[in-house]
């Protein structure tokens, strides 16, 4: 049963986000599907998905809100999530719950920075529910104040100022930043959360819910984490001999 309000029923939970690469077995709307019936059974308690035609069929399927997006790039190649008012119009007319947008200060649709591009969208719409994919906390205050309903970390680590928190762990200090800087806004934790610990680690640090998406559903990536670590400790006996 979905909550009446969406943040509500998602609060301390687990979103694991179900998408698939082009090329993948399960780049398909029925392929990610299996995904989101697999988190179900397991407890999550929304699912995040990409693209219209695989929202539009998990919404109509899976008995859980889905926070709908699309990905695009920007002109130096990192990513850009629903990043035109087609696209965000295209998702409200599946009646997607929540859809998240990049919210980060880069120029996009118009010129347009994030939270610009946000208060925007909810002029033209005031009823749909934003999440807003952020990459520092300044720009998670900022979007907040443009309106959004909620901010992700969604894109610490993948922006080129941010590059750098890819090589590590998830970006725990810099969600606590944003919880502090906005009490009382649904901070949701997202980005490199690849174990039970360190998804736990974000509720204590004070994260509204928290998204998993590769080490639950990409398959591929986690085959090749166990086949690097075993082939580290190859080249360590080799060594050794």
């Amino acid at each position: 049963m979905i909550a009446t309000d969406i943040f509500e029923g998602l609060k301390g939970r687990l979103i694991v986000s179900c998408q698939a690469e082009e090329g993948s077995p399960f780049d398909s709307p029925e392929g990610v599907c299996a995904f989101a019936e697999c988190a179900v059974t397991g407890g999550a308690a929304a699912i995040r998905s990409c693209g219209v035609e695989k929202t539009d069929y998990l919404i109509r399927h899976i008995p859980l809100p889905v926070i709908g997006l699309t990905k695009s790039h920007f002109d130096d190649g990192f990513v850009r999530i629903t990043g035109s008012f087609a696209e965000v119009e295209q998702l409200i007319g599946i009646r997607t719950p929540l859809i998240a947008v990049d919210g980060t200060f880069r120029p996009r649709e118009g010129a347009l920075t994030g939270p610009e591009y946000i208060r925007t969208i909810k002029e033209r719409w005031p009823n749909v529910k934003i999440m807003a994919d952020i990459s520092t906390s300044e720009e998670a205050v900022a979007c907040r104040q443009a309106g959004a309903d909620c901010v992700s970390t969604t894109l610490c680590g993948y922006t080129p100022h941010t590059a750098a928190e890819a090589a590590g762990g998830p970006s725990v200090e810099m969600l606590r930043r944003c919880v502090e800087a906005l009490p009382g806004c649904p901070v949701f934790a997202e980005g490199r959360y690849n174990t039970p610990a360190e998804a736990a680690s974000a509720i204590e640090a004070g994260a509204w819910a928290v998204v998993v998406g590769s080490a639950i559903t990409r398959p591929h990536l986690i085959t090749r984490w166990f086949a690097d670590a075993l082939e580290r400790s190859r080249g360590k006996n080799l060594q050794q001999l």
